[in-house]
């Protein structure tokens, strides 16, 4: 990846063009002029800024995973107690899902990116590592038995609720459900 730098306007701008184009046409689809034409700038500026649309892709997704680990965060600080927050990331995932309709852009990223070389891929992968993490984290607060194992379930359930999300919308409260019952039964 290259050094980051202060984001510009122009790159704030081809960032947030990525994004959409990205996340709703799918990485694979779309290119640099396209991106480019979206964002108002030149090609010329967007390999300037980015290098690549290779790593454009990990700063578009390094964006997002921002904004989710915000959002979760907030979550997690929002609960009264040290159980309930083992389950915040699903209220989370509600509250995210309500204009991200089409599915994950990390688990979209990884089926079109499978080479873990690639700039992209560590970011989209780091984001997952990070949230079974944060569960272990949140379980052993909470003073669940076995910790490591409840957070790979939670991740596992969390990750097949947003999956499922875009064709059966009951799944993310069923899933949550579940995922209190799992907390609850320790």
């Amino acid at each position: 990846m290259r050094e980051a730098r202060p984001m510009t306007p122009a790159g704030r701008r081809i960032v947030a063009a990525a994004e959409e184009l990205f996340y709703h046409r799918g990485i694979t689809a779309v290119g640099v002029d396209l991106i480019a034409e979206h964002s108002g700038v030149t090609k010329r500026t967007l390999y300037n800024r980015f290098g690549s649309k290779d790593h454009l892709v990990a700063a578009y997704l390094m964006e997002r995973d921002q904004r989710w680990r915000a959002l979760v965060r907030a979550a997690v600080d929002a609960c009264d107690s040290p159980v309930e927050a083992v389950t915040a990331p699903f209220t989370a995932l509600r509250t995210w899902s309500e204009t991200n309709t089409r599915g994950c852009a990390f688990i979209n990223a990884l089926a079109e990116i499978p080479d873990p070389a690639h700039p992209a891929h560590a970011v989209a992968a780091a984001q997952k590592h990070w949230l079974r993490d944060l569960f272990e984290e949140l379980a052993t607060a909470a003073h669940r038995p076995d910790p490591a194992t409840l957070a790979t379930r939670l991740l596992v359930l969390h990750e097949g609720a947003l999956a499922t999300q875009p064709l059966l919308p009951g799944t993310l409260s069923a899933s949550t459900d579940l995922a209190r019952a799992l907390v609850r039964a320790g």
